[in-house]
């Protein structure tokens, strides 16, 4: 019987390049932080494969057949999409990696246990990314599969893929190398179609073009705050509505990707130099372009709370604006050095609007940082 294998996976906040991200090889800035979620694979009790998360009252046991999992109890079956869709997707992709690998499938729990909730709510820090990361580890140590960090992050967003092509794989990104990342997208669709037609070995050694790592170090001359405004919001809603909508492909799109693209960049080199003053201008110009974005396509990325949120943090002396898909969720205050973090913890609380007490996460054990080339690696089997 194989050992039991704990890993955590933190969770994000986007700092910049929100919906432009989104586009193959569009960059984004986003920090790990230190909230986690920790998952832990070991044999299960009753079934083939269990899955247990601390979002349900009891565990899911599932069965392996010939088109990947299917629950045991049919009382079950909203689950798999819902509370347990990116942990099952985890397990199918594995699963077929042993199999096309000629490695056996072991049966296996899963147990999850998240910090990035507030009271059974999200907050918006990419609990469903960092789960998928940690799963991804805990079942490749469990299993005995030797994975590097950009391996690991690979099978995550395969996994992801076969949930939702959209989302950009940004908090895949910080969750895995638990750092403050400059991160471009691979073309995920482009990768679904590769993953149906070669399977998942194939494309997981195959060049992902776009896909793009840097870390950054984290400012010593800011500090980030994020503020919850109590209300969760779906990302993926947001970005299905924004590709239907006639805006995408259009001359604003093209101009806001533009737009995007040098405020990010501006921001990662601001981060780099440790220069206060342009990284808040740069976080200034991103909440003025998610703005401008709102009102052409009508996402409602900006809600009163979030409009609050950034104002107080300007009245209190720093820079603010949503982060992430915006309609909820987080927003982010950088506050320059001397400027008092108690004075805009107090304006948020009597606006509503609930300071959590994050800081970036410490890259403990961080994967090998990849580089911008093309990631080729030697085709291998997993044995």
């Amino acid at each position: 019987m194989n050992a039991p294998a704990v890993a955590s996976a933190p969770g994000k906040l986007l700092l910049a390049g929100e919906y432009a991200v989104l586009e193959p090889g569009r960059p984004a800035v986003v920090m790990a932080v230190d909230r986690y979620v920790t998952v832990t694979a070991g044999p299960p009790e009753h079934a083939e494969v269990e899955l247990v998360t601390d979002l349900l009252d009891h565990p899911v046991g599932l069965r392996r057949g010939p088109h990947g999992l299917a629950v045991c109890d049919e009382r079950d079956a909203g689950h798999l999409a819902g509370a347990l869709v990116h942990l099952a997707a985890v397990v199918d992709t594995v699963d077929r990696l042993c199999t096309e690998s000629g490695r056996g499938r072991v049966p296996v729990r899963l147990t999850v246990c998240s910090d990035l909730h507030q009271h059974g709510v999200k907050v918006g820090l990419g609990s469903s990314g960092a789960v998928t990361v940690a799963a991804v580890r805990a079942l490749g140590d469990y299993l005995g599969i030797p994975l590097s960090g950009e391996e690991r992050f690979r099978l995550g967003m395969l996994a992801g893929v076969t949930v939702d092509a959209g989302p950009s794989g940004a908090d895949l990104a910080a969750a895995t190398w638990r750092s403050l990342v400059l991160y471009r997208s691979p073309d995920r669709d482009a990768l679904l179609g590769r993953l149906r037609a070669h399977g998942v070995l194939e494309t997981l050694n195959a060049p992902w073009p776009g896909l793009s790592v840097r870390i950054l170090p984290v400012p010593a001359g800011v500090s980030v705050h994020p503020g919850w405004t109590g209300r969760a919001a779906s990302t993926g809603a947001r970005i299905g509505r924004l590709r239907r909508t006639g805006w995408r492909g259009g001359d604003d799109h093209r101009r806001f990707l533009l737009d995007s693209e040098r405020i990010t960049t501006q921001m990662a080199e601001a981060v780099r130099r440790d220069e206060a003053p342009a990284l808040l201008a740069a976080v200034r110009d991103a909440r003025l372009l998610l703005g401008e974005l709102d009102r052409r396509t009508g996402l409602g990325i900006s809600t009163p709370l979030l409009t609050a949120l950034c104002r107080t943090a300007r009245e209190a002396g720093g820079e603010a604006k949503p982060s992430g898909a915006g309609g909820g969720d987080c927003g982010i205050a950088l506050l320059p050095a001397g400027v008092s973090v108690e004075g805009l913890h107090r304006r948020w609380t009597e606006a509503g609007i609930v300071p959590l007490a994050l800081r970036p996460c410490a890259p403990h054990g961080s994967p090998q940082i990849p580089s911008d080339v093309p990631y080729t690696p030697a085709p291998r089997t997993i044995r």
